[in-house]
């Protein structure tokens, strides 16, 4: 195969950001087909995406015999149900985190993965796709800094004053599963995969007291132990004032590796009756949207030149086992163990 025709399923925010990946930056793909029940969104692809075939719902496309792979980036709750669907009618499939809510619904797609051994099936945790954690990961195979110990990284996000995300935490699973998910695939892979152990968390609500309906907070904590003594601790916050962050730093034996220390937008600084500062980026696809290009690239290319990809559905199973297990502790207040 020299290209690769795929269907795209969802255009809201990031949606609309993989579609035109796909049409202009990812070499070998060939975007043929857009789905969306949200007729605004159709609209969206018909003054974008000219010449690609429009859908209403998933089975109309995957009825289409040129549509060769599937991106998913719809509602977290659909993703079980749909990439098994893909994976029925004979396509290959990308989906966006996580992959499901439930640790079952997770097993039902590798079970339906392992009877389709020829489809690519793959879970996007974008930060394994940056080229700064690429480095740090490197670093730490080479032994640089020693031996890691302890992983403490964060997702912070730009306060929206709006609450969207109120309206959204019903179906999200929580911060932890929205936010904390990335920074759980980050431990798991920077510290060797170790097996998760026992989990811990807490939170408040600083802003948004309405997320307590939903047993939900606006800023959460949590410390996960592995079984061989390593243990991650996690932050995640949507309050943030200055925009958003992403900060994670390793410990290890003979010294300590650091990612995105400063969000900054770029390498200017001001100076002025203020004192000195920089400006920063205000949210997440502007710190990744490199990552995300190189993502989509690599499952392309694991599709078109049947190679392995970066991770499996296992890495995207487990992520959701120790996400649930801290949420589970955030709202009974106890150690839960795994």
């Amino acid at each position: 195969m020299s290209e690769l025709n795929i269907g795209i399923v969802g255009l809201g925010r990031l949606g609309c950001r993989h579609a035109l990946n796909l049409r202009d930056r990812i070499r070998g793909a060939r975007l043929v087909a857009a789905c969306s029940p949200v007729d605004e969104e159709l609209g969206w692809a018909a003054e974008h995406l000219p010449g690609v075939h429009r859908h209403h719902t998933l089975e109309a496309m995957l009825a289409e015999p040129d549509v060769e792979a599937v991106f998913l980036v719809t509602p977290t709750a659909l993703h079980a149900q749909q990439i098994i669907a893909c994976l029925r009618a004979g396509k290959h499939v990308f989906c966006e985190k996580p992959l499901a809510l439930n640790v079952e619904d997770c097993q039902k797609v590798e079970a339906v993965a392992a009877d389709y051994p020829q489809l690519k099936a793959m879970v996007g945790f974008v930060r394994r796709f940056d080229a700064s954690y690429q480095d740090a990961a490197e670093k730490l195979q080479q032994g640089l800094v020693g031996q890691p110990y302890l992983l403490r990284s964060q997702t912070c996000d730009l306060n929206d004053e709006n609450g969207f995300f109120v309206k959204f935490a019903p179906s999200s699973g929580g911060i932890f599963m929205d936010c904390s998910i990335h920074d759980i695939d980050l431990a798991r892979w920077l510290l060797g995969s170790p097996q998760p152990l026992r989990v811990w968390a807490t939170g408040t609500n600083a802003l948004h007291p309405a997320l307590a309906d939903c047993g939900d907070v606006d800023n959460g904590v949590a410390m996960l132990e592995f079984a061989d003594g390593k243990l991650a601790c996690f932050y995640a916050s949507r309050t943030q004032a200055h925009g958003h962050e992403t900060l994670t730093e390793i410990f290890a034996t003979a010294g300590r590796l650091t990612v995105g220390a400063n969000p900054r937008a770029n390498r200017v600084d001001i100076s002025d009756a203020h004192g000195m500062r920089n400006e920063c980026v205000q949210d997440f696809y502007q710190r990744f949207a490199e990552a995300f290009v190189s993502e989509a690239q690599h499952f392309v290319d694991a599709v078109l030149h049947d190679q392995p990809l970066a991770l499996s559905l296992a890495d995207a199973t487990e992520a959701t086992r120790i996400g649930l297990a801290i949420t589970q502790a955030l709202r009974s207040k106890q150690v839960v163990e795994l």
